[in-house]
């Protein structure tokens, strides 16, 4: 389970929104949680979400646009 700023953090890395912005803790928790990864092939790293992050924000839309209240 992620926290709601983690999941916070995971939309913006989903958006590609300022990253210099991003708050490590969140960012450290995403990567051990294997929903986000850090691209290490240009000069400055660049976080992105994996397949799993993916997945979790594609449930999320899915109880969204379903009306399902939690």
């Amino acid at each position: 389970m992620i926290t709601p700023h983690e999941f916070a953090t995971l939309m913006l890395v989903q958006n590609k929104s300022d990253q210099g912005q991003l708050d490590a803790a969140d960012l450290e928790a995403l990567i051990l949680g294997d929903l986000v990864a850090l691209d290490k092939s240009s000069d400055r790293q660049r976080a992105h979400v994996t397949c799993r992050g993916a997945s979790v924000l594609n449930a999320v839309s899915r109880i969204e646009r379903n009306g399902i209240i939690w």
